[in-house]
């Protein structure tokens, strides 16, 4: 079945939690060691999850109903966008991204920004962002990319 994109409800925050640790712990966990690791987990728990619901505009992407990623829009931020590993390389990032990218437009938004993680700075490449600058968090970082989005 394609994949379905759509804005995600209270009722998601389990599965969205669920793929989100599932990715840290496969893919990012090749680029930040376990202490990282676990303290972004931590972030990402069903109620966190339930809180960002109310604090930004998130989505799922779905197949045969079964939630597989997330991105999340706060204003000119992109956040949390993760797929689930067994899913990664389909095409669904980029699907959440082209959502995003059409609401931030909608909201006149000029230039994108993302905090890349390690493991997806090329992901943000292919997709026209730039480096900006490196942040640290303690021992975590954090790429600062950006993309202007072209004019309506």
């Amino acid at each position: 079945m394609k994949p379905q994109t759509r804005p995600a409800t209270p009722a998601d925050a389990s599965a969205i939690s669920q793929v989100i640790i599932l990715a840290l712990r496969q893919s990012n966990a090749l680029d930040y060691p376990p202490d990282i690791i676990a303290q972004v987990e931590s972030s990402f728990s069903t109620e966190s999850i339930r809180t960002l619901l109310t604090r930004r505009q998130v989505f799922v992407a779905t197949i045969d109903s079964r939630v597989v990623a997330t991105a999340s829009l706060d204003r000119d931020v992109v956040r949390s966008v993760f797929v689930d590993p067994g899913h990664q390389r389909a095409g669904l990032g980029r699907q959440l991204m082209a959502t995003i990218e059409s609401i931030a437009a909608d909201a006149k938004i000029e230039v994108l920004r993302v905090p890349s993680s390690i493991t997806a700075q090329a992901f943000y490449f292919k997709l026209g962002f730039r480096k900006v600058r490196d942040e640290f968090h303690g021992a975590e970082r954090t790429i600062i990319m950006e993309r202007r989005l072209p004019s309506l």
